[in-house]
């Protein structure tokens, strides 16, 4: 149960943290926001694991989870910006 709290927590941080760095006209709440630092983390987590930064075990540490959420933001947005 700790953990599921803690991984809110950590993806509500790392969205926020993510959304200063890449700002925009993003109207998005706290579940959004909560969202975004979450599916970073995976996609840091995956991506660094298809790379061989981490083994099968491990997950992406919070600075990777930023990243990884910038990097949703950005596509994101872009998709958004041509449609």
């Amino acid at each position: 149960m700790w953990h599921l709290i803690v991984v809110i927590i950590i993806g509500f941080i790392a969205g926020l943290i993510a959304r200063a760095l890449h700002p925009g006209d993003d109207k998005a709440g706290f579940i959004v926001t909560t969202l975004l630092g979450i599916a970073g983390s995976f996609v840091a987590t995956y991506g660094g694991r298809m790379l061989g930064l981490y083994s099968a075990n491990s997950s992406a540490g919070f600075i990777a989870s930023v990243i990884g959420a910038v990097v949703i933001l950005v596509i994101y947005n872009f998709i958004r910006k041509n449609s």
